[in-house]
């Protein structure tokens, strides 16, 4: 019996979910940080603040991802 034949699409599913991961993190940590700056009259320091948060999230999130994929839980 052979595999079941995957659609074509599946591959383009995969990669723009990882990639929204990747980019989506860091953007949305970026807006949230530029938000608090602005809020509390603190220059760069919520900006860095949340673009290194934002890099773990999308990372962190892409892993889980990829080992899901894999089956490797």
């Amino acid at each position: 019996m052979s595999p079941p034949k995957k659609s074509p699409y599946y591959g383009l599913a995969i990669y723009s979910a990882i990639l929204s991961q990747i980019v989506g993190g860091p953007l949305i940590g970026l807006f949230i940080g530029k938000a608090c700056d602005n809020y509390f009259s603190t220059s760069p320091l919520f900006l860095v603040i949340g673009l290194l948060l934002g890099l773990g999230a999308g990372f962190y999130g892409t892993f889980h991802y990829v080992r899901q994929l894999a089956g490797d839980e």
